[in-house]
């Protein structure tokens, strides 16, 4: 690792694990590496090959999943934090964990979920809380703890890379990390707070690669957007007879790159003008100090807009969007009426009279499953349906 900024998390001053690990954080590897490797080798993050990024995992090998999308994130995290003098282990170990709480069938699954808890007058599912869970109980491995004991700095990435928390959705984290204070008033590291950018510009350039390789979006209608319109007549000038599919890549690759070079030179001049000497400062600084520009954020806005309505909402993945939430709602429906189907699950034989907490264990159930294990699930179970 390069010489890190003043402003960095140094690894050598964790604040440490909330289950205490003699010798677990000396030798070769650092405590945020460690960290990374736990995520790398847990059974949360081996699912997300299994589960939808945009397009449901058993359509096409080639367009992206849930794990493969994290992978893409992380490079770009990495990346980042070295040209800025980051953590880079840090920055990654955020990154390949930021999705580890999806449902199955992305925010498809997740809004079926929210609309069974809602009706039960619970709130709604919360994917970032989710993977909160995941890394702190639910993930069962090691033999003195439940979870995976992650540094501070690591669990605060993942509770607060998208900004501080407030409200129901901070007290809901406070009573899973209740061996750490995770300021959640508070902004994150900077290099959370670059791991949350490189998901931004992670899926909103590669959801433009798999549209038009999916056939659901047209390099004309991209012509009218300005960040890939950009990177369009630079491939035209120097490529004008380049085939649609390398044409597809090379779009993702020139806005990726745009992306990267705004976040880098923006946020160089954010961080000059604070002058922190301490990562504390960047936590306790009233904005964040990796951004986009304006111009760009503004850029990306209209991108996002144009996806949803032409991508997110195309007729194709609302067909499909109609028949996972079918699966997820039917499996929750059968799971509250039987739920000695689930009884091998954690405090299921309890909570057979309580509805509150049967509805959170049957959350966590469906939560867990990858889209292939709902698919399945849901053919045992009622025999008449399948998603094609």
């Amino acid at each position: 690792m390069s010489t890190l900024a003043l402003y960095a998390v140094d690894p050598s001053n964790t604040r440490g694990r909330a289950h205490r690990e003699p010798g677990s954080d000396g030798g070769e590897r650092a405590p945020h590496q460690r960290d990374r490797d736990r995520i790398i080798h847990s059974r949360a993050f081996r699912k997300l090959l299994y589960k939808t990024q945009v397009f449901v995992s058993d359509e096409n090998d080639t367009l992206r999943t849930r794990l493969t999308h994290s992978m893409e994130v992380a490079q770009i995290t990495r990346d980042m934090c070295r040209a800025l003098s980051l953590n880079e282990d840090l920055g990654e170990t955020v990154a390949l964990a930021h999705d580890l709480g999806h449902s199955p069938f992305g925010h498809t699954g997740e809004d079926a979920l929210s609309d069974c808890l809602n009706a039960r007058g619970l709130p709604s599912f919360n994917h970032n809380l989710h993977t909160a869970k995941i890394v702190t109980v639910l993930e069962q491995r090691y033999a003195a703890y439940n979870g995976l004991n992650l540094c501070w700095e690591t669990l605060e990435g993942i509770a607060k890379h998208n900004g501080p928390v407030h409200g129901d959705l901070a007290t809901d984290m406070e009573r899973l990390f209740t061996s750490f204070d995770l300021e959640l008033h508070t902004h994150a590291s900077a290099e959370a707070q670059v791991a949350a950018l490189s998901d931004d510009i992670a899926y909103n350039t590669h959801d433009v690669d798999d549209g038009l390789r999916a056939g659901l979006l047209s390099f004309d209608a991209l012509r009218d957007i300005a960040l890939p319109a950009r990177a369009l007549r630079e491939i035209d000038a120097d490529y004008p007879d380049l085939p649609a599919d390398k044409r597809a890549f090379e779009v993702a690759r020139r806005m990726i790159s745009e992306l990267i070079g705004d976040v880098l030179s923006y946020s160089r001049g954010l961080l000059r003008e604070l002058q922190a000497t301490s990562a504390a400062q960047i936590r306790a600084h009233r904005q964040p100090v990796i951004a986009f520009s304006p111009t760009m954020y503004d850029d990306l806005q209209e991108l996002r807009a144009f996806l949803f309505a032409n991508l997110y909402r195309h007729p194709y993945v609302n067909r499909r969007r109609h028949k996972t939430t079918k699966i997820i709602k039917d499996l929750f429906e059968l799971y509250d009426a039987r739920p000695s189907l689930l009884v091998s699950e954690k405090g299921m034989a309890e909570a057979m009279d309580d509805p509150v907490v049967r509805a959170g264990i049957i959350t966590d159930s469906i939560a867990s499953m990858t889209d292939k294990a709902a698919i399945e699930e849901h053919r045992r179970q009622f025999d008449l349906y399948a998603i094609d």
